[in-house]
């Protein structure tokens, strides 16, 4: 067995303390019920129970139903996967580096449509996305810095606040989770006939990279 001071002991991972476990727990409870009830529909009596706490206990970590909720939000967000991933972005060019950072994205987001997003709209209807406000003061500043590090890569940049071009990139890369967990219902409708294996994902980062215009024929 390693002592206390050894390079194995070191590296291991700390044992959750019991009230990090039960806050753990309550979590875990109150996501199911959220994503299975709704946040109107969930009891802190439910939560309690799913979680084999007595209520009295549930408020030794959390003070209301809201606070509950904010803890699952940040949870589940998949920001805990993706800007660690961000950090080791590789492409000598703009474009290389955008599309190794969205295949990183795409990574990250897998699974987000049943985890993530009936939370986000939870947060949305109900809170008018305050806790989301939240988690964008702590995300903000290592995404801005991820974009300072894509103007020092080959290629030229059109002349716009780096906010803007984090905010066109979201929107996309949001856009195409939401648009494609509808699409999936859809997959077999007429309209969508022969575009069974298209590469949606890759076509949306090259919307974001070069527009939809195509290059006008020069004239003969």
């Amino acid at each position: 067995m390693a002592s206390p001071t050894s390079p194995a002991a070191l590296s291991e991972p700390a044992e959750p303390s019991k009230g990090e476990a039960t806050r753990a727990r309550v979590i875990e409870a109150a996501h199911a019920l959220f994503l299975k009830q709704g946040f109107h529909g969930t009891s802190m009596r439910a939560i309690a129970d799913k979680a084999g706490l007595a209520v009295g206990g549930i408020y030794n970590h959390f003070g209301t139903k809201e606070e509950i909720f904010a803890a699952v939000l940040d949870a589940n967000h998949p920001y805990h996967l993706v800007l660690p991933t961000l950090e080791e972005t590789q492409g000598e060019t703009v474009e290389a580096f955008v599309r190794d950072a969205a295949r990183r994205f795409q990574v990250g987001l897998d699974g987000a449509e049943t985890r993530l997003l009936p939370l986000m709209f939870m947060e949305l209807v109900e809170f008018q996305g305050r806790h989301i406000r939240s988690l964008a003061n702590q995300l903000l500043p290592p995404l801005l810095a991820f974009l300072q590090k894509l103007q020092t890569r080959r290629g030229r940049l059109r002349n716009l606040p780096l906010p803007v071009l984090l905010r066109a990139l979201f929107g996309l890369l949001v856009g195409h989770l939401i648009t494609d967990m509808i699409l999936r219902g859809l997959k077999h409708a007429p309209a969508l006939k022969g575009l069974e294996d298209y590469p949606w994902f890759d076509a949306t980062v090259d919307i974001y990279l070069h527009g939809i215009l195509a290059e006008e024929e020069p004239a003969a």
